[in-house]
Formats: C-alpha cells, sequence, structure tokens
C-alpha cells in the first residue's frame, strides 16, 4: 500500500451535538490535517457508533476521537466507552466546559482517556494543535498497522455462519459481512468459485476463498496464531478466560517462557458479557470485549504466547514434563501446567432446540447477532448474572425482551445491581417459574412452547431469538484417568485432595499438594474449572495470579 493510499484510510472524528460546534472542531480539523487524515463528523453519539462501525467494516483506521462530554442520550464519556470496543487503538479526547473537568478527570480510569480538552480551544494553534500532534505521534509509533478485512459471505440462519461471525469478532479479527442472498454477497461467491449451496464462504485478506471453514484453518488465515514457537516451555496456560489470561500475564511478566492455549477465544464466558459492573476498578462497567482485549494485550507485551483454535485433548506425566497433547496429534511439552479450561453453557433438552441451535438459538450472549433482533421479541433462559447481563444488552437493540426463569425469583442466582437494573429497564419482564419446553420454526425458529412449572400450563408464543444461559458444565472429560475430578467433572486441587489428612493414592511427593494443585504435581487449577470455585471474574483472575506463585515454588522445589 502506497504512503498516500494509507493516509486516505485514516481517520480523526468529532462528535458534537451542537451543529456550530461541530462544523468548528471539523473546519479547524481540516485546516491542519486534511491533507493526511479523512475528517469525519457526527452529532451524536449513537451516530457517531454507526460510522466508527462502519469504518471497522471497511479496514479504515481511527487515530483520534474528539467527543463533547455534554451530549444528550448518551454522553461523551459514554460514547467513548463504547467507541473503544470498536477502535481500541484510537486515542481519545474530551471536551469539556470548566464545570464539567471533574468528570472528565474520572473519564482517565473509565475509558483511558487521553486527553481533555477545554472549550472554547481557540486560538487552536495553542490550544488544540499541539496536542493532537502529540496524540497523532503517539499513535503513528503504536501497533497500529491496517489488517485489511476479511470478508464473510453466509446467510442469516446459518448456524456455521454465526459461528464464524461469533469467532471473528471474539478474537478481534476486523470482517464485513455479506448475505449470500444480496447482489453483492452472490457477487463474491462467484469470484470464489462457489455455488452457495455450502456457507459460509470466508474470502481471507488475501483473497484466499474458505469453504465452511474450521476454527483451526480460519485462525491460521487471519493472522492468529496456532503453532507454538517452541517445544518446551516453563508454564503451558490451558484456558484463555480471565483465570489463564491472568496466569498468562503473572507467568510472562515474572519470567517464565509462557504459552496459553484456547480452544475458541480468549476471554471464555466473561469475554461474552456485555457488560462487567462488579469487577474492581471499572465504577461504570467494562465490556468483557473490552476487558479480555486489554488482558491479551498485556500477556503478549510481557512476551506470553497465545494460539488460538488448538483443542486440548490429553495430558501426560514423562518425568519432569507435563506433557499437553493437541487433537491433531501434536504436543507441547512444559515444566508446569495451569488448567483453566472454565465452564461452558449446558443446552436446553427440549425439542427442537438442538436443531435450531444457531438459527435463532444461541447459548451465551452471541452478541453478533444482537444488532439484528432491532425492534423484535427476544426470549432470555436463566436466572444467573450472565443472563441478566445479556438482557440488559439485547433490550438496547429488541422491542422486549423476556427473562424465562426456572426458579421463583431473581434474589437466589443474580446480583442485586442487576435485578435493580432490570426492574427499571421498560422493555424486561420476567417470568419466573417459566420454562421452555419447546422451539418450533422451518429452517430458524419462529415459534417457543414456554411452561408454567407451577400450574404445568403451556403457551405458544412467537420469538425469532432465544438466547440460554442454564448453568455450566466444566472443559474437563479431556483429563480422564490423568486428573482428580468430583462426580460434576471439576477439577478438585489443594485441600479438596486431602479432606480426610491424607494424600491422594498415587502422591509421591513427601510434601501435600499445595492450595491450587492437582493430584498429578506441578499441574495447578485455577477459575471456574476448579471445584467450589467463586465463579466471578474477580476470583478467577486472582487464582491465576496465585498458581502462578505456586508454580514458582514448585519449580524452586523440583
Amino acid at each position: 500500500m502506497t504512503q498516500a493510499a494509507e493516509a486516505a484510510r485514516n481517520v480523526i472524528m468529532t462528535v458534537d451535538d451542537d451543529p456550530g460546534v461541530s462544523r468548528a472542531v471539523a473546519r479547524d480539523l481540516r485546516r491542519r490535517y486534511g491533507a493526511s487524515y479523512r475528517i469525519v463528523r457526527a452529532e451524536s453519539g449513537a451516530s457517531a457508533l454507526d460510522a466508527l462501525r462502519e469504518l471497522k467494516l471497511r479496514g479504515d483506521l481511527v487515530a483520534v476521537i474528539l467527543a463533547d462530554y455534554r451530549m444528550p442520550g448518551m454522553n461523551g464519556i459514554e460514547f467513548l466507552e463504547q467507541a473503544l470496543d470498536i477502535h481500541p487503538g484510537a486515542r481519545r479526547v474530551l471536551l469539556t466546559a470548566y464545570a464539567d473537568t471533574g468528570a472528565a478527570i474520572d473519564a482517565i480510569n473509565v475509558v483511558d482517556l487521553d486527553h481533555y480538552l477545554l472549550k472554547p480551544w481557540d486560538p487552536p494553534e495553542e490550544k488544540l494543535y499541539p496536542v493532537l500532534d502529540d496524540l497523532l505521534e503517539a499513535w503513528r509509533r503504536s501497533d497500529y498497522r491496517p489488517v485489511p478485512s476479511t470478508k464473510v459471505v453466509g446467510h442469516r440462519w446459518s448456524a456455521r455462519s454465526s459461528d464464524v461471525r461469533e469467532f471473528l469478532a471474539r478474537n478481534q479479527v476486523p470482517y464485513r459481512w455479506y448475505s449470500s442472498d444480496e447482489p453483492e454477497g452472490r457477487r463474491l461467491l462467484a469470484a470464489a468459485g462457489a455455488d452457495g449451496m455450502r456457507l459460509p464462504v470466508v474470502i481471507t485478506p488475501d483473497g484466499t476463498p474458505l469453504v465452511e471453514p474450521e476454527a483451526v484453518d480460519l485462525a491460521a488465515h487471519v493472522g492468529l496464531a496456532t503453532t507454538p514457537e517452541a517445544d518446551f516451555y516453563d508454564l503451558v496456560v490451558i484456558g484463555g478466560g480471565p483465570a489463564g489470561l491472568g496466569a498468562a500475564v503473572y507467568g510472562a511478566s515474572e519470567g517464565l517462557r509462557t504459552v496459553l492455549v484456547e480452544r475458541s477465544a480468549t476471554g471464555g464466558q466473561a469475554g461474552q458479557s456485555s457488560r462487567i459492573e462488579n469487577y474492581l476498578g471499572f465504577p461504570d462497567g467494562v465490556s468483557g470485549g473490552q476487558l479480555t482485549d486489554r488482558a491479551r494485550r498485556q500477556a503478549t507485551r510481557f512476551g506470553a504466547e497465545i494460539l488460538t483454535a488448538r483443542e486440548v485433548t490429553g495430558l501426560e506425566v514423562n518425568g519432569g514434563a507435563r506433557v499437553v497433547r493437541f487433537s491433531d496429534g501434536s504436543e507441547v511439552a512444559a515444566h508446569s501446567v495451569i488448567l483453566a479450561t472454565g465452564v461452558s453453557y449446558r443446552q436446553l433438552a427440549a425439542p427442537g432446540c438442538e436443531e435450531l441451535n444457531g438459527c435463532g438459538v444461541y447459548y451465551g450472549s452471541a452478541l453478533t447477532e444482537a444488532a439484528a433482533c432491532q425492534g423484535q421479541d427476544v426470549y432470555v433462559v436463566g436466572g444467573a448474572n450472565s443472563a441478566g447481563q445479556a438482557a440488559m444488552y439485547l433490550a438496547r437493540f429488541a422491542k422486549s425482551v423476556t427473562l424465562l426463569v426456572r426458579g421463583p425469583d431473581l434474589a437466589a442466582s443474580m446480583s442485586y445491581y442487576l435485578i435493580q437494573q432490570i426492574e427499571q429497564a421498560p422493555n424486561i419482564s420476567v417470568r419466573c417459574g417459566a420454562v421452555v419446553e419447546g422451539a418450533h420454526g422451518d429452517g430458524h425458529l419462529e415459534r417457543l412452547t414456554v411452561r408454567d412449572t407451577s400450574g404445568g400450563g403451556t403457551e405458544l408464543v412467537d420469538a425469532q431469538w432465544l438466547f440460554v444461559f442454564i448453568g455450566a458444565a466444566p472443559l474437563t472429560g479431556w483429563l480422564d484417568g490423568t486428573v482428580l475430578r468430583d462426580e460434576r467433572g471439576f477439577i478438585l486441587a489443594g485441600p479438596d485432595l486431602t479432606a480426610d489428612g491424607r494424600p491422594p493414592a498415587d502422591w509421591e511427593l513427601d510434601r501435600p499438594p499445595y492450595h491450587l494443585e492437582t493430584n498429578v504435581p506441578g499441574v495447578f487449577v485455577a477459575g471456574d474449572a476448579r471445584a467450589e470455585s467463586a465463579k466471578r471474574v474477580a476470583s478467577a483472575v486472582g487464582e491465576g495470579a496465585m498458581a502462578v506463585m505456586l508454580v514458582h515454588r514448585y519449580l524452586e522445589q523440583s
């Protein structure tokens, strides 16, 4: 790409609801930077977010965003927080009046604010341009290099198309979606030599067409690492949720040669959350994607390798080495292993749900589908925090959101702050004592049968969207015969292994297992996969850090 072509893709955005102020900011920006940057102007947070999404899909790069603090409907801080999810590399500036400087200072922590400017900024040569010059120079020095956009051609009600979109989105891979029944989608299919019978077709940045690609092939073609750089490490972390990312950050930062292996996308269930509001240090909440992206960048900055779309199928002890085997037959070994495999949502057993999985029935937030729910009626099954967070997020788009809860109320399983938010949301209703008895539709979800658990009566309701959060099962079946687990499959460690005061029968060391150590010396567990874990993001991150401390202790005594 030539320098001129690259510059044409770089954007400075300004957002202000006052048309006069908006035009004045854009005028001053064009005067100084118009030759090198495209200046994009918006007059509301919502329209600016739409523009940012479009720029993202086209592969354009946003260098700086200037947002006015006082905007109706969505203030500047709220806008920048959402903009951060779309263009995390953009430098962020808040335009404030003198009375709003306190809010601007608070925003430094909430949205990683780079600067705030007092209005008026005249003369721009003194008050605006020097600030922008510094921010643009910092942005140019950062890892902002453009990634040509991947194209995905699929169908709205194709389960595999939904899986691919979710995989790309959660791995922060920019892509553009084309419907197979629209002209541009048909043109792309023709160019790829595909007849559209097998979807999706993914066209990689170098123009390679992939038909119904498996995750590992897709990952390799869009620039995600799938192969370890070495055969032997100090530490292998299995699982890329909060516990695994925490372990990778602490392991790599403390000098351990660390590799993290993730079967799908980093973040785990937390990474799919639209809003986490009880995590320490984020008083206004943080999206799971935003938290995951920061943690992943932090881990790689310290030198941790992160492998994506690699499924682990076995763990073996070979002398002092712990050997991790992959589904393709390859392997990697290390002095120590941290199991941070997390959990997966249980599947609804109701008739029709399996057939419509990915075609209106989704497990987890499936945030890539949320915008398609615009103006429609959505059902969410579950009564814990993940279901409540999803309901709040989907309520931004949907006409109505109905939360189906098996129990008598939400208090037993959902945080108080979420219950309050749900009660105050005008388009969210809660039906307690209700379960899904069946899902119906021809190719995609059209109706649900809902049963009242108290009276036993059923009701047939129209529904095109069902998001399911009904508890979780640990992803530990591959550990059979190696690591001890409880009757539900959760991994036993530390005190849980010595409940009778004696170590496990096959324990050969003259010390008891460390707190997070399994029955295999040097193999530790952290996060939701551990028996009796707290099932909270903060505790998972803490356990990841603690496991690394215990790894050091193990290595020192080995």
